[in-house]
């Protein structure tokens, strides 16, 4: 059988992201590829990330001439999973390209999972629901005078006789390091690496050493992996690393886990092997603040290489954590930002306002908490309700207008709240500047307490305060006058 894999992110509908020219190839998508082909088949792979709309894909359909076409997007990538509507009329338009072409059409995403009916309408003969790999696997080993009756297969949603037919819930993969490596010689390298060139000196790439996240954060959607959490063997991941610094002398890693290395021991191992293998490379995680209170843990990833931990501490505000079952505390982000520092690990933070009912207080204790922990780097967002979650829920029925971002830059709250979508995309530019500013006062002091220590970045963010007292100045009354009209 003849598979072309593609996948629904074009970076060139996500201005933000073409911006700042840091891509990762489409991980999800080349673990599928590589299962199918060790079972057999010919896999071929149309990336879309550098192209500019779909009007490339029929040119990739008459070379490689597939008996299927699947729309596999990335489950370890945030902007995926953020379904954002570019992407799902993107998906859409391919889906119709290549049913006119004669192709079977499958899609995998957390998009199609949420609106299956959707994806369906427009032509998709399955969505998979769940984690793909074997239900793929599945439908294309059909008989053919079973091609399209999908009946006896989980995990999935199709239409027969005119009506939608949902089968049972696949559970997810246990044994992880039964997957073959992903296929990363599918991957044309080259438009990566000039990109990552031009905006950070050096190429990165991305890894998955797990899936799925057992926590319960009320706004986070599964719709993949779901609550499970299952991990790859330290001596497996290992493998991969060996391999891309092979191929692709690669010395830098994102591990594109919801959760890093939450399976006890398994840090500490993966740092004794990465010694022993004497392996120099660096890399970011995505973590939570209850797990890097342990110190044992932060030294293994430090000595492991670990160069920055994106944290998610969300809200300074207790009373706002609780709400989101965060289950963790903001004196524990406050310790696990001290430990993170006190080893050498960049520390960021991924911020969230507009959660249901934050008021003006709350959103001065997650600033107070930014202003005093001083991280290297932040994200912020708005809350985004997202279908399966207790949230979406709580909110749904504000939903009606607009359920979905357009891009990763779009930033609208969707929902009825304290304060209008104004206010929270000026509180975002806000809160930008005001970091910067503080940022700025911190390098002031270094260079006045201990002028031998000051750096280049230092230098320019001590000169940045310039720029950064007044634009922080003219935000924060542009905030005042919105919330005032507001109120």
């Amino acid at each position: 059988m003849r598979i072309l894999f593609s996948h629904s992110y074009f970076m060139y509908f996500d201005p933000k992201q073409w911006e700042l020219e840091q891509p990762y190839p489409p991980l999800g998508t080349i673990f599928a590829a590589s299962f199918l082909r060790e079972a057999g088949h010919e896999v071929f792979l149309f990336d879309t990330m550098f192209e500019q709309d779909e009007r490339g894909l029929p040119a990739q359909l008459d070379k490689y001439r597939p008996d299927v076409f699947v729309i596999y997007d990335d489950g370890f990538n945030y902007l995926t999973k953020m379904c954002l509507t570019n992407m799902r009329e993107a998906a859409f338009r391919m889906q119709e390209i290549a049913k006119q072409k004669g192709c079977t059409v499958i899609v995998s995403s957390s998009d199609s999972t949420d609106h299956f009916e959707k994806y369906l309408d427009h032509g998709a003969d399955a969505v998979i629901k769940g984690e793909a790999e074997i239900t793929l696997l599945e439908i294309i080993s059909l008989p053919a005078e079973k091609k399209n009756d999908f009946s006896s297969i989980a995990g999935i949603a199709f239409r027969q006789n005119g009506q939608t037919v949902q089968t049972p819930k696949r559970q997810v993969m246990k044994d992880l390091d039964a997957l073959p490596l992903p296929a990363w010689d599918l991957v044309d390298i080259k438009p990566y690496r000039e990109r990552w060139m031009r905006s950070s000196g050096e190429l990165a790439l991305n890894m998955a050493t797990t899936r799925g996240c057992p926590y319960k954060c009320n706004w986070c959607a599964k719709p993949i992996y779901g609550n499970r959490y299952n991990s790859r063997s330290p001596e497996n991941v290992i493998q991969e690393l060996k391999l891309l610094r092979e191929k692709f002398q690669v010395s830098k890693i994102w591990f594109s886990d919801d959760i890093f290395g939450l399976k006890p021991g398994w840090v500490n191992h993966f740092a004794d092997l990465v010694e022993k293998e004497q392996i120099s490379f660096r890399y970011k995680i995505q973590s939570r603040a209850d797990l890097l209170i342990q110190e044992n843990y932060v030294a293994d990833l430090a000595r492991s290489g670990c160069e920055t931990v994106w944290l998610g501490a969300e809200s300074g505000s207790q009373r706002i954590l609780d709400a989101m079952d965060k289950g963790t505390t903001v004196e524990q982000i406050y310790e696990a930002v001290r430990l993170l520092k006190k080893h050498g690990i960049r520390t960021a933070l991924f911020l969230q306002f507009g959660y249901l009912g934050e008021t003006i207080e709350d959103i001065h204790k997650t600033i107070g908490m930014l202003n005093d922990l001083l991280p290297d780097d932040i994200g912020v967002s708005v809350s985004y309700p997202l279908p399966g979650t207790k949230f979406y829920e709580m909110v749904k029925h504000d939903l009606e207008e607009k359920s979905n971002w357009s891009d990763s830059d779009d930033l609208h709250l969707m929902f009825r709240n304290t304060y209008s979508p104004d206010f929270y995309r000026q509180l975002h530019r806000f809160v930008h500047k005001n970091y910067r500013k503080h940022q700025a006062y911190e390098s002031i002091g270094i260079f006045l307490k201990k002028p031998s220590r000051i750096s280049r970045t230092h230098l320019r963010r001590a000169l940045s305060t310039l720029y950064y007292i007044p634009a922080s100045f003219f935000e924060k009354r542009k905030l005042k006058q919105i919330e005032h009209a507001w109120n």
